[in-house]
């Protein structure tokens, strides 16, 4: 059976990340936009990193543009636009489709692993999903779920 680790994802500045170096760790994978009425939710994704990266817990952004063409700009100026305005500093990832035939290996199994309302299919921007030490998905949550109110299953993860 698949799990996190078995992915590969290339970071924002063109770097190759096998996900595995996350093995043994709590990971958040989101997918992110700029210009999203949800967009303020990156404060909260760095106040989780924050608050938890001394205990194996990692937030990974992944920009996506196929929701209202809400994450328009090149892998540099999201990078830019997320440290200037929200002081990101976890870990983000080049550009991806979440959906459809292009969409990135990992979104693919994430969906199969926590298939959601629309039957499998991200509805939208900020759709996060929880991950376990063994890679496997413990939870996904909506686009309006904030950051905060994931705590306590990131603290459960990282507890058991």
């Amino acid at each position: 059976m698949p799990t996190l680790h078995d992915f590969k994802a290339t970071s924002i500045e063109g770097d190759e990340i096998d996900l595995a170096s996350y093995a043994g760790s709590v990971v958040l994978v989101v997918n992110t936009a700029s210009e999203c009425g949800f967009t303020p939710q990156y404060a909260g994704l760095q106040r989780l990193h924050d608050s938890y990266a001394d205990q194996g817990f990692a937030v990974l952004g992944f920009p996506c543009d196929q929701f209202g063409n809400q994450e328009p700009g090149a892998d540099e100026e999201i990078a830019a636009f997320c440290e200037q305005r929200f002081g990101v500093t976890f870990p983000l990832f080049s550009k991806v489709e979440v959906n459809g035939d292009d969409a990135h290996p990992l979104f693919r199994w994430l969906k199969e692993e926590k298939g959601g309302l629309l039957g499998g299919a991200i509805k939208w921007n900020f759709t996060k999903f929880l991950v376990g030490r063994d890679g496997l998905v413990i939870g996904r949550y909506g686009s309006t779920t904030k950051p905060g109110k994931i705590r306590p299953d990131i603290e459960q993860a990282l507890a058991g």
